[in-house]
Parts: C-alpha cells; structure tokens; sequence
C-alpha cells in the first residue's frame, strides 16, 4: 500500500530595489506565530507549481516570475509525510490581492541577512541559502515538447501536418496552469502542426501572438543540426520569459549546446510529449535547469 503524502509548495518572494538593494518578502502566520515563506497544500490534480503560484498570489497578493525550483522540505504533520516544494519567485508591481488575516496578518519586507535571522525555521534557511546561490535574476527559456500527436503510422499525409490526439489536446488545454508562474512574454513554435496546436490555448489565454520558425522543426533540424542557434542566442540575449514548442530531436539538441560540460540532474531523462525543461539563465549563462511534467488528463 502506497504511503499517504502531503503535497505542499511555496516561494521565496524577491524584489530588487537596485543594483545592491535585494529584499525577500516573509509572512507571519497567527496560528503558528512564526515568520515564513508564502506555501500551502495542493489542491487535487493540481501540479506542484500551480500550488506554489496559487498559494503566493492568495497569501501576499503578487504576481510573480517563477525562476529556478530551490528545494523540497520533507516532515511529517501528525504520523503522515509532508512534501513541501519551493521556488524563486520575482514580485511583479504592486500586490492586488486582499491577504487571508486569518492565514496571514502580517507581510515584510527585509534583507537577505535580515531573513536569515527572522525566519523561524532552520528548514527555511536552508532553502534561503539555495536562493542565495543561484535563484535570483534569472529569465526562463521553457523548451516545450509538443504535447501527444496522432502516430506517424496511423498518418498518411505530410508529417508537417499531423495534429494531435485527443489525449493531446487535453495536455494543450491545460498547459496554461503549469506554465502560468512563468509570465511569458515571447512564444515560439515549430511550423508543424503538432506543435502549434500545443501552444494555441495558452496563446490564446495570454493574449499572445506565436511566432512561426521553421527553424524549429524536424525537417530543418535534419537538414542541419544548428538551424536553431542564432534564433535561440538572440532569445537569451533579449532577457525575457520565452517559451519553445519544439520536436524530441530538436529539443535535447539545443540544451546539449547551451550547458557545455555542465551536468544537470534533470536531464537524466528522455523528454517525453507535453514535458518541458526550463531553462534559467543569466548573462546568456544556464544557472539551473527544471523539469515540468505533462499535464495529467
């Protein structure tokens, strides 16, 4: 028998006030009389993230960018395992949310170091000093795998246009919660059908013109495996949250070339339909790499 988890998730909220001015946003929670991160538990069927981005806006207020995953805590909440996930997430403008008093009466800004000695918690600062190490400043590159098409042997007609199955278009519909804490400002798709179909809801929802690159595609990628690049060095070099609908052979290629030598855990695994990797970078570097997974249907 499989063992009862809670699932939870969480941020660390940051603003950047200038150039050497960083502060992180602590919530005082009444029923327990400490001070923390913005977290809470998942709702069922929703994705670790999308409980993260709820959970922020509801106890703070803000809109946020969600940068790189910080870490997972892990205790138990009388005999029961817990499982509390948190991310970097940048505040955007000015709260519009009226915050729960009876969840959280009080919110503060204050210093990183002014953090380390308020938050309650030895837990908290060990997912602190993660956002010390690599969770601020970043921008997402989320390279998309197209959710699940209709089967290259049940498809007679040109490749370019197969579209996707019924289990596929659900996935496509339900993008949206999961890349939502992202606040995507640029998308970019292969020309294939497949692939378009896969970003047109959120697309739509975001209120976003997709831009169609054939560089993108299978048939550009087998006629030469770096029609990719100059498109991808201009997308880092805008510093914006930009995500890529793209192919399996396309997509691991692209990161193969971006990290280097460098060795991310999250790569260890084939990029299945409707996965995504998000990539966060900084001056056109990859500080931290996540993996999103297909949305359950």
């Amino acid at each position: 028998m499989e063992q009862e988890v809670i699932r939870a998730a969480g941020a660390v909220l940051w603003r950047r006030l200038s150039d050497e001015l960083l502060q992180i946003a602590l919530i005082h929670r009444p029923r327990y009389d400490d001070w923390s991160f913005p977290k809470g538990k998942a709702e069922e069927g929703e994705s670790d993230i999308s409980c993260a981005y709820r959970e922020v806006l509801e106890e703070t207020g803000y809109e946020t960018l969600f940068g790189p995953e910080l870490g997972e805590i892990k205790y138990e909440v009388d005999g029961v395992a817990k499982k509390v996930k948190y991310w970097s997430a940048q505040a955007i403008g000015n709260p519009s949310n009226i915050m729960d008093q009876n969840e959280v009466d009080q919110l503060i800004w204050v210093t990183l170091d002014d953090a380390k000695k308020k938050l309650t918690l030895d837990s908290d600062k060990k997912i602190l000093k993660n956002f010390e190490s690599f969770g601020s400043d970043t921008y997402p590159l989320i390279l998309l795998r197209h959710a699940k098409a209709v089967a290259r042997e049940e498809w007679e007609s040109d490749d370019g246009d197969r579209p996707l199955a019924h289990i596929g278009q659900m996935q496509a519909k339900r993008f949206l919660s999961q890349l939502l804490p992202f606040a995507i400002s640029e998308i970019y798709t292969s020309d294939a059908v497949r692939c378009y179909e896969s970003i047109e809801p959120i697309a739509r929802s975001m209120s976003l013109n997709p831009i169609f690159s054939p560089t993108f595609s299978e048939y550009a990628y087998n006629k030469d495996k770096k029609s990719w690049s100059p498109l991808i060095k201009e997308i880092l070099e805008n510093d914006s949250s930009t995500l890529v609908c793209s192919h399996n052979p396309v997509i691991p290629e692209i990161v193969k070339k971006l990290i280097g030598k460098k060795n991310f855990k999250e790569l260890d695994h084939d990029l299945l339909p409707g996965e995504s990797w998000v990539l966060h970078h900084r001056d056109g570097e990859i500080v931290a790499i996540d993996w999103i997974s297909a949305p359950t249907v």
